[in-house]
């Protein structure tokens, strides 16, 4: 439902495919993975809020979603912040996949070095995801201006990646306990299924 409101009268249609796209993508492989590797349900549940913030973005543009003009002013901010929950959000919750992905394949051993993983997986698409913008603006020239969102900020794409980082390292604290029971109840199911 809420990529079919987003997708009707979206401010800028480019703008709109380019936010959308990460969450059209995440579905496909969600679709053509559930069945041999489900993930747990809080995955599923900050998977889906992500998309949500995705598709609001891509509505508006980042610069342009209305609550954030409204706090904008209320808070004497110089510019619309939406685009930092959009990066909060990038931090946030892939660093619970590369988590999932990581603990259930035994790619590392020992906590420390998985979180260590998870984190540097989840800067890794941070950063990507910066350079896709960059390409974006070299290759769309006035176009690219809703999708960089930058809104004149210089510090613009570290600040990014300072929301996805420390969202990651947030994430990992208030999750972990959780997420590991769901993985432990989610890999005795698949053992009892076998």
């Amino acid at each position: 439902m809420v990529l079919a409101w987003s997708a009707i009268n979206p401010l800028d249609r480019l703008t709109w495919w380019l936010e959308v796209s990460p969450a059209l993508i995440a579905a496909a492989i969600l679709f053509g993975t559930h069945q041999r590797f489900p993930l747990t349900t809080l995955s599923y549940i900050l998977i889906w809020l992500h998309a949500v913030i995705l598709m609001v973005g891509g509505h508006y543009s980042y610069a342009e979603v209305p609550l954030f003009d409204w706090l904008s002013q209320l808070f004497n901010w110089t510019r619309n912040n939406y685009d930092k929950v959009g990066h909060f959000a990038q931090g946030f919750v892939p660093v619970i996949i590369a988590r999932e992905i990581l603990i259930r394949h035994k790619v590392v051993n020992g906590r420390v070095w998985m979180h260590l993983f998870a984190v540097s997986i989840t800067l890794a698409f941070s950063a990507f995801y910066e350079l896709i913008e960059w390409w974006v603006a070299l290759l769309s020239a006035s176009e690219s201006v809703a999708f960089l969102g930058t809104q004149g900020y210089v510090w613009d794409t570290q600040s990014d990646m300072a929301w996805a980082l420390s969202a990651s390292i947030l994430s990992l604290l208030l999750l972990s306990k959780i997420h590991d029971q769901q993985i432990s109840n989610l890999m005795n199911t698949s053992e009892k299924e076998i």
